[in-house]
């Protein structure tokens, strides 16, 4: 697989479109910041590692729903491994008025913009969500 982030949102994106309460992933650690992110932005309800057999492990991720339509409206793939897109923090991206956050790996960690603005670091901008 050549873009893990871009399967895991494309992952939620389709089991929200299918009204599932939970959906499965490979395991990393990239992934497992990246669900980090959502889940203390409040956009998920949380994930749990399963470890498999031969050493494989999966993320079990529960989705958010608010009267029966999906927390996450939009979730976008903005850096991808054909070209990658960086951004200083004057530069980061505010999404929808600040209604929205864009999740950025940083040297710090991977965080939400208004996290990287706090500390003062940009970085890759790996997708949005709102």
């Amino acid at each position: 697989m050549n873009d893990p982030i871009g399967d895991l949102i494309t992952r939620i994106r389709n089991a929200q479109l299918r009204r599932k309460n939970k959906v499965s992933t490979p395991g990393s650690k990239l992934r497992a910041n990246v669900l980090e992110v959502l889940k203390s932005e409040g956009y998920i309800r949380g994930y749990t590692a399963v470890e498999h057999a031969g050493g494989r492990s999966e993320f079990e991720i529960e989705l958010k729903y608010f009267d029966g339509t999906p927390v996450i409206r939009e979730i976008a793939r903005v850096s991808k491994p054909g070209r990658r897109v960086y951004a200083s923090v004057k530069n980061l991206p505010r999404i929808n008025n600040g209604l929205g956050i864009s999740i950025v790996s940083t040297p710090k960690g991977v965080m939400a913009d208004h996290e990287a603005r706090d500390q003062n670091v940009g970085g890759e901008v790996l997708c949005t969500v709102f």
